[in-house]
């Protein structure tokens, strides 16, 4: 595996790949890797001739006060991962040659940014945008890979590849979870003892709303109420929300219907944590 951190040096390689009539894979991280980021990369493995893994801790997307700072890395054990999975490139750009001096330009994909997540987190989704079509640009690639727990990034994303006409093949894999149910997450790092307890409830919420929808339920403020309260009955647990939407357009249900999103974002302490789920109903 090579290690890339100069943009026009990916760049050069992407255009080598192409010209050979080889498809590249690209799958995005913000490293300290886990079976969910390995489950992407072996996807991409499986589908692409070359898979580029890029590893970029965007601060675009952090808000002031949130964890850019302590946000966790581990570029050496990252990259040994990595090569044990066979990956070709690992692209590790600075924050310096992504942003160089004098920076200006940011994609934003409105209305689906301005809910949920986005209403918590001002600016997140214009900066994940704008790191990612920036890496699309970069790398070339002609699949990208991203997991469904983060569910309104991979539908933001989606729109702005339609949106800007970009051919990109958009794969978005299930949710990775441990044996206890969490759903895998870099921020896992932080918790510990009662926190790691307490953040199993999000899981357990979202099956409990399924469980409910199975025997006929169709009301979502019936099920946000039960939610809630079941999440709440934890210790150090605070809702930030959680939404009941269309998977695609992101917009609240009045009535369940088809194929829904259920999201849920919860502090556990001060750790932020989010979840879903995809639920087909039966009409």
């Amino acid at each position: 595996m090579k290690i890339v951190e100069k943009t026009q040096k990916m760049k050069t390689l992407s255009a080598k790949i192409e010209s050979m009539g080889q498809s590249i894979g690209l799958v995005p991280t913000m490293g300290f890797l886990h079976e969910g980021h390995l489950t992407l990369v072996r996807a991409s493995l499986k589908k692409a001739d070359v898979t580029v893994v890029s590893i970029f801790v965007n601060p675009t997307q952090f808000e002031p006060g949130e964890d850019l700072k302590d946000y966790p890395r581990d570029l050496v054990q990252d990259s040994s991962k990595l090569e044990r999975e066979g990956v070709d490139y690992l692209f590790a750009p600075s924050v310096r040659e992504m942003y160089p001096e004098g920076y200006k330009t940011y994609v934003e994909v409105h209305e689906l940014q301005e809910r949920m997540c986005g209403l918590s987190r001002p600016g997140h989704f214009r900066g994940v945008c704008t790191a990612v079509l920036k890496l699309f640009n970069i790398v070339q690639p002609d699949m990208a890979f991203f997991g469904q727990k983060d569910a309104q990034q991979a539908a933001i994303l989606k729109r702005m590849v339609k949106d800007l006409n970009l051919d990109i093949e958009m794969n978005i894999l299930p949710i990775v979870r441990s044996a206890d149910g969490l759903a895998l997450s870099s921020r896992n790092a932080y918790l510990e003892g009662e926190s790691r307890t307490s953040a199993l409830f999000l899981f357990e919420s979202l099956k409990m709303a399924a469980l409910e929808i199975d025997k006929g339920e169709r009301e979502p403020s019936v099920l946000i109420k039960k939610m809630k309260e079941l999440i709440l009955s934890k210790p150090q647990a605070r809702v930030d929300y959680i939404e009941i939407v269309d998977r695609e357009s992101l917009v609240s249900l009045k009535r369940l219907t088809g194929h829904i999103l259920i999201t849920v974002a919860v502090y556990i302490g001060k750790v932020r944590l989010i979840d879903n789920a995809i639920i087909k109903v039966k009409e």
